[in-house]
């Protein structure tokens, strides 16, 4: 963890601060993965469903689900010596979309959640960074029970770029969940967008 310098700044000299975007559609795992990977208490804006909420979100398959996200979630990783991760879980429900726009101003890459079970629910958010020049994965959350399908199904599934990484994990396990941040990284450095501390 770092600590204040004497200059005013919370990150030391030489480390390269990173803005990323965790999104997808409702319930994929967003507020879980962030939670998952953060090194500090997460700010998470989640709240009860109500039912209210329960005439505008599509709840079918997700009897479970009992809370949304209403804002953003955030976190931050410590990735490497050189590089801090600052993490914008956007809301999942095509209501707040001015928000999540928002929430991706300044994004130097993204994450989209995929669930097997609706996958084209996550074309919305891979639209968006797309729209915005904003380089991302797919990562695929690997809910119990979820349909498996290979790489090239699912690739041929979400229309993907072949350059555009696409992995699984478990949000629920932070190394997973990690492996999901690694990849964007390695995928932003091959790209060029983001430019190592010297």
């Amino acid at each position: 963890m770092h600590s204040k310098s004497s200059d005013g700044h919370y990150l030391d000299a030489g480390v390269t601060p990173v803005k990323l975007v965790v999104m997808g559609p409702f319930a994929v795992g967003k507020t879980t993965f962030v939670g998952a990977v953060s090194e500090i208490a997460p700010a998470s804006t989640e709240e009860k469903l109500t039912r209210a909420g329960e005439l505008v979100d599509d709840l079918r398959g997700l009897e479970d689900k009992d809370t949304t996200t209403v804002a953003h979630d955030f976190g931050r990783l410590t990735l490497t010596d050189d590089i801090v991760l600052y993490m914008f879980g956007t809301p999942g429900q095509p209501r707040f979309a001015s928000m999540i726009e928002d929430l991706m101003y300044g994004a130097l890459g993204g994450v989209v959640l995929v669930d097997t079970r609706r996958v084209a629910e996550s074309w919305d958010a891979m639209e968006r960074l797309e729209e915005a020049g904003v380089s991302y994965v797919l990562a695929v959350n690997e809910f119990p029970n979820a349909p498996r399908y290979t790489e090239a199904e699912l690739r041929t599934a979400l229309d993907l770029d072949p350059w555009t990484p696409l992995v699984t994990c478990d949000v629920r396990e932070r190394d997973s969940a990690k492996s999901v941040l690694v990849a964007l990284v390695s995928h932003l450095l091959s790209r060029s967008s983001l430019e190592p501390a010297s």
